[in-house]
C-alpha cells in the first residue's frame, strides 16, 4: 500500500526552509537606532514632517533608494541619496533608484510638491515620463492627500545630497553598476524602453 502525500507537503516545506532561512541570516543592525513608537492612525495628531517621515520608512523607500539597503548594509547616513544596487529590467535595460533629496542638479530640487504627489500617484514624472514597473506606485495611488504631501513635504525637508546615481542604461549595453535581475512571469510581456 503506496502512502499518500498531501500536495501541500512540498510548499509547506518550502515556507518552513524560507522562515528557517530568513531568522538564520537576520543580523543585527547596530547603526540603526531602535525604533521609534510610529503611531500608524492616520487620525493621530501627528505634524505633517513626522508623519511623512513615518510613511516613508513603513512604504519601504529606504530598501530602494538608500546606497547599501539591496546588500544588506544600508547606510543610514545617506538615507534617500540614492540606491547603488540597480535593477535589470528586460526589454527596458538598467534602472536605478534616484536620489529623492532636494538637490536641484541630483534629486527632487526642481519638483514641486504637486509633482511629487502625482509622482506618487500616478507614476508620472514632471517631464512626462513613466516611472519604471518596479516602482510601486500603483500602490500609492490610493495614499490620501494629506499622506501623500505629508511624504512630499518630508522628501523636499532632507538635506540636499549630491548624488548622481547612474542613467537608464538600455539593455545590450554594460551594465554602469551592480543590479538584480527583474524577471516577468511566463506570458506576462516586459514593458518596452521608457521614453527619452
Amino acid at each position: 500500500m503506496r502512502a499518500r502525500t498531501s500536495r501541500f507537503h512540498i510548499p509547506l516545506a518550502l515556507l518552513a526552509g524560507v522562515g528557517f532561512f530568513t531568522t538564520a541570516c537576520e543580523q543585527p543592525a547596530p547603526d540603526v537606532p531602535p525604533a521609534a513608537e510610529d503611531p500608524a492612525p492616520a487620525e493621530t495628531a501627528m505634524d505633517p514632517l513626522e508623519r511623512g517621515g513615518y510613511l516613508m520608512r513603513i512604504g519601504g523607500c529606504n530598501d530602494c533608494h538608500t546606497p547599501g539597503s539591496l546588500l544588506g548594509m544600508p547606510d543610514h547616513t545617506r538615507a534617500y541619496n540614492g540606491g547603488d544596487v540597480g535593477f535589470f529590467m528586460p526589454g527596458m535595460g538598467y534602472v536605478y533608484p534616484p536620489n529623492l533629496t532636494p538637490d536641484p542638479e541630483t534629486g527632487l530640487g526642481n519638483w514641486t510638491e504637486d509633482q511629487i504627489v502625482t509622482a506618487l500617484r500616478t507614476g508620472v514624472r514632471p517631464d512626462g515620463r513613466t516611472l519604471v514597473p518596479i516602482m510601486p506606485w500603483p500602490g500609492l495611488s490610493a495614499l490620501t492627500d494629506e499622506d501623500a504631501y505629508a511624504m512630499a513635504a518630508y522628501m523636499k525637508s532632507l538635506p540636499p545630497v549630491a548624488n548622481q546615481v547612474p542613467a537608464i542604461t538600455p539593455a545590450g549595453q554594460p551594465a554602469p553598476g551592480p543590479y538584480m535581475t527583474v524577471q516577468f512571469p511566463e506570458g506576462m510581456a516586459p514593458p518596452g524602453p521608457p521614453a527619452p
